[in-house]
């Protein structure tokens, strides 16, 4: 099991998912990361440039969390981008 930490912008993020009514598909997915950062499915996406760093799509938003394995604990970055 991880720990989940959320940076200031994810914490206001969540606000914004909670108003979309998203909230039941973004609980599903931080507890997914949670037990496994790396599960798949559902798809998990690796970013580039990031160290440790994945996405995963909440509809059309995408939760993007960086791991710390040593430490075990995930920081989630962002709940509320955009794909455009």
């Amino acid at each position: 099991m991880y720990r989940l930490e959320f940076t200031r912008q994810a914490q206001k993020d969540a606000l914004l998912i909670e108003l979309a009514g998203l909230k039941p598909r973004a609980l599903e997915l931080l507890n997914i990361i949670k037990s496994n950062p790396y599960q798949n499915p559902p798809h998990c996406e690796k970013l580039q440039g990031l160290p440790d760093t994945y996405s995963r799509r909440n509809i059309q938003h995408r939760l993007v969390y960086r791991v710390f394995a040593s430490e075990g604990i995930v920081r989630v970055i962002r709940m509320w981008t955009h794909y455009e």
